[in-house]
């Protein structure tokens, strides 16, 4: 196995400057020496021992990711943006799932602590538990923090993504507008069915509800069907709900818009390719990576960036009414 010594032997320098390359510093490197590195680096197979310089510089570099569910469209985006934002400084990314559960986010944490991660990057926790001491590692909440917390937060602004998607439902002549939520109105769902009420104006209105998966949503809409209660409108809160309702409209010969119209609260990939294409309030899950890393490395602050309305045909518009 090749080592520093014998990089430096091939590229005509020292170790010294071999280090410098690989750690970025503390000194500088002219550009022609850096390339007889990495050169000579590659050509023996050389790859510096991560171990030994997390105990030279006090950083593993390594971040801590916790997502609810990786394998849900949103999520998934989110993680491999992320996941590419930390590459880009040189970091890998350890990636855990909690879903949505106090001990399996709270286990996740030790883990991260006792791997002395350089940085956190929770994804949606809205649980109020007595969270290990972190320390001075920096923690940023992306998509939903819980309750009362005075550090970082970088999320898509909910009340403006809903506000949008009733008017726009209220474009098309609808009045009854309905929205899909979670069994419970937790975290990020939670301020969506806020938003609803006071949207359509009405602070007591019941939600509808199924779990957060194509299967719950679609068993929904089929006993909806069934009973005769299916309305005009619907906003579903994620895209698994929304795509859920277009499979049971389909099985059950329901037209998407003409007797269904359906909005779509995050707007992943997988919208776009649905039957009809959904519209959506897309989440620029690149942009909230971006600056949920950036922002290990900065003072607190709380961001809310802005929805887009991407419109396609589930709404009721068409190329002319667009």
């Amino acid at each position: 196995m090749a080592k520093a010594v014998d990089v430096a032997r091939l590229a005509g320098t020292s170790t010294a400057v071999v280090s410098y390359v690989f750690n970025d510093g503390p000194r500088p490197v002219a550009a022609e020496t850096r390339q007889r590195v990495l050169d000579a680096a590659a050509s023996l197979g050389y790859a510096p021992n991560r171990v030994a310089r997390s105990l030279r510089t006090s950083r593993t570099d390594l971040v801590g990711v916790l997502v609810p569910d990786i394998t849900a469209p949103y999520f998934a985006v989110l993680g491999k943006d992320l996941e590419r934002e930390i590459a880009g400084l040189g970091k890998l990314t350890l990636i855990g799932n909690t879903e949505t559960t106090q001990y399996r986010e709270g286990d996740a944490l030790e883990a991260f602590r006792s791997t002395q991660v350089d940085g956190i990057i929770l994804v949606w926790s809205d649980n109020d538990y007595s969270a290990p001491d972190l320390g001075t590692t920096p923690v940023v909440y992306l998509f939903h923090a819980p309750e009362g917390f005075s550090g970082t937060m970088i999320a898509a602004d909910n009340e403006d993504a809903v506000v949008t998607a009733v008017e726009h439902l209220r474009g098309h002549g609808h009045t009854d507008i309905r929205m899909i939520a979670g069994i419970e109105d937790r975290g990020p769902v939670g301020e969506r069915v806020s938003a609803w009420r006071r949207a359509i104006g009405d602070p007591s209105a019941e939600p509808l509800r199924s779990t957060y998966s194509n299967a719950g949503a679609a068993e929904l809409a089929r006993e909806l069907m069934d009973a005769g209660t299916l309305p005009a409108a619907i906003i579903a809160a994620t895209d698994e709900q929304a795509i859920g309702l277009l499979a049971a409209a389909y099985e059950r010969g329901v037209r998407i818009p003409e007797d269904l119209a359906v909005i779509s609260l995050d707007g992943s990939p997988a919208t776009e390719f649905t039957a009809p294409p959904l519209t959506v309030l897309h989440q620029p899950t690149a942009l909230m990576a971006q600056m949920a890393v950036r922002a290990m490395t900065g003072a607190p602050h709380k961001t809310l960036i802005p929805a887009e309305l991407i419109v396609r045909s589930s709404c009721g518009c068409t190329k002319h009414t667009e």
